[in-house]
């Protein structure tokens, strides 16, 4: 990959539901060696280690899009300069969220857990889910998913014996209140999920796809890049043929890795003078 030595916006990472930052160690250190300052902050409650938070997974209860959103927020206008906000599966609804309020100099939605206005979820979209939705007691604690539940949502393009590796290196409990809050989305006015597609000043946006994810069918992304071209703002969509849930470290993340920031940098570089993302 090339990239400009003119351009090197920092990039915050936002990791999703049962993950943590440590889910994008691969992609931390692949864009430091290029020159760019990351950073990549837990959820509010889970800047503890993995190994502690499956131990200790209370912490997490009861917290919700907004409160991941506000918090996500605070860190983004505290930096003094725009980043490109980067984020994975419901890191991905938080990222479009972000730039709906103003922030970043660009968003990238990796596999991004659907705006509200998204209709028509998957069969393999709602079985992910199950082990969540399945008891509505969930949406006030924590819910761990099995190996085999993992493997499904998340690795299901790899071997069982390659799912069980990532699982124990990156799996942790995630609260069930987002999982209910996306799932009841188009059932309320005004959702925690809801993200102004006709929103002309936003950053430029990109969603990225994988053509075997359980978890968000690439069907589901290119629903929610339609809904963006009622905005004059940037959209672009980009579809990576056999990566399912987890791009962030199964199988040629690096080709998902790369496009991500050369995408962000070439737009920024192309259009130094925008003012997108300028909170100071």
């Amino acid at each position: 990959m090339t990239e400009s030595t003119e351009a090197k916006p920092p990039v915050v990472l936002i990791h999703g539901l049962w993950l943590t930052p440590r889910a994008w160690e691969h992609w931390i250190e692949r864009y430091a060696e290029r020159g760019h300052e990351v950073s990549a902050p837990a959820w509010p409650g889970m800047e503890i280690e993995v190994e502690a938070l499956r131990k200790n997974p209370e912490v997490m209860n009861g917290l919700g899009v907004t409160e991941v959103a506000d918090f996500y927020e605070k860190i983004i206008r505290e930096q003094s300069q725009p980043p490109v906000i980067v984020g994975h599966s419901m890191g991905g609804l938080i990222t479009q969220i972000l730039l709906d309020r103003g922030l970043g100099a660009a968003g990238v939605a990796i596999h991004p857990t659907p705006i509200q206005g998204v209709l028509r979820q998957p069969l393999s979209s709602l079985r992910s889910a199950f082990p969540v939705l399945s008891n509505p007691a969930n949406r006030s604690r924590t819910v761990a998913l099995s190996a085999g539940q993992f493997h499904y949502a998340f690795t299901n393009t790899l071997t069982a014996q390659e799912s069980d590796g990532l699982y124990q290196r990156y799996h942790v409990p995630a609260p069930g209140r987002p999982v209910f809050q996306a799932a009841t989305a188009n059932l309320r006015r005004h959702p925690a999920t809801g993200v102004d597609v006709r929103n002309d000043t936003r950053a430029p946006l990109l969603l990225v796809a994988g053509g075997a994810d359980h978890t968000v069918p690439a069907t589901l992304v290119r629903r929610t890049y339609q809904r963006y071209q009622k905005s004059r703002a940037h959209t672009n969509y980009h579809e990576f043929a056999r990566m399912p849930h987890f791009a962030l470290a199964a199988p040629q993340w690096e080709r998902v890795a790369d496009h991500v920031l050369h995408w962000a940098v070439q737009y920024i570089t192309k259009h130094p003078g925008s003012n997108h993302g300028d909170t100071r």
